[in-house]
């Protein structure tokens, strides 16, 4: 099968970084979305390349942030097809992830992924965001929430900072909007003692790929945070 040169390049940085048997397993799980995708609506990326970059390159941008590599509990809200969660559970083996989302027939096709591919730090649950995080076993249970291409900040904002224990950290995938997003969520983060540390450009090799932004966002120790752009 022939791959562009972002591709090529990013298959390379991957074994690099993570040794040849990581790196193939990363790449497989994308072929099985995509393989199961013509029966299942898991993405709306067909292309193999497209995919690569969209959502094997843009989940791994959060590796390199200190924040996620402090964090040992992660859970993932609306995971959807697995990203950025079931990508990151086998780019990280020593990290436990857990991978939210409200429709089992994906969470389903992700726990068969995983048996295939031997992902054994990941555990799916079904349920609403909103509900599984009033529960004893999850809330301020986590060290990180990650979410991507899921909802507004203000919805995210009340549906993640929940999870999170107290110093801990909410990392939202966002678009070239995230400065409107932040304002319009400004009353949720300081309802839910959110505070914005920073925001984090990705860089891609993919020149389709633009605007994109890692929104740092730590939950307070106190019981009220504000919103502070640094």
């Amino acid at each position: 099968m022939a791959q562009n040169t972002d591709t090529l390049k990013l298959t390379a940085e991957l074994e690099k970084e993570y040794g040849k048997d990581t790196a193939d397993k990363l790449v497989s799980y994308i072929d099985m979305v995509l393989e199961r995708n013509e029966h299942i609506n898991l993405t709306a990326v067909r292309d193999r390349d497209e995919a690569m970059q969209k959502h094997l390159a843009d989940s791994l941008s959060v590796t390199s942030l200190p924040e996620y590599r402090a964090a040992h509990s992660i859970i993932d809200v609306g995971t959807g097809a697995g990203f950025p969660g079931a990508i990151l559970a086998i780019a990280d083996p020593d990290k436990d992830f857990v991978l939210l989302d409200s429709t089992l027939k994906r969470l389903r096709v992700i726990d068969e992924f995983a048996q295939t591919l031997g992902i054994t730090n990941v555990q799916t649950v079904h349920a609403r965001a909103e509900e599984l995080s009033k529960k004893p076993e999850y809330n301020g249970s986590f060290d990180l929430c990650v979410s991507r291409a899921v909802a507004s900040l203000d919805k995210l904002a009340g549906w993640c900072l929940p999870f999170v224990r107290r110093g801990g950290y909410f990392i939202a995938y966002k678009g070239e909007n995230y400065a409107e997003e932040l304002e319009a969520a400004g009353k949720s983060l300081r309802k839910f003692r959110g505070n914005l540390v920073r925001a984090v450009q990705i860089d891609t090799q993919a020149q389709d790929i633009s605007g994109h932004v890692l929104l740092l966002i730590k939950k307070d120790e106190q019981e009220k945070g504000t919103v502070t752009i640094r």
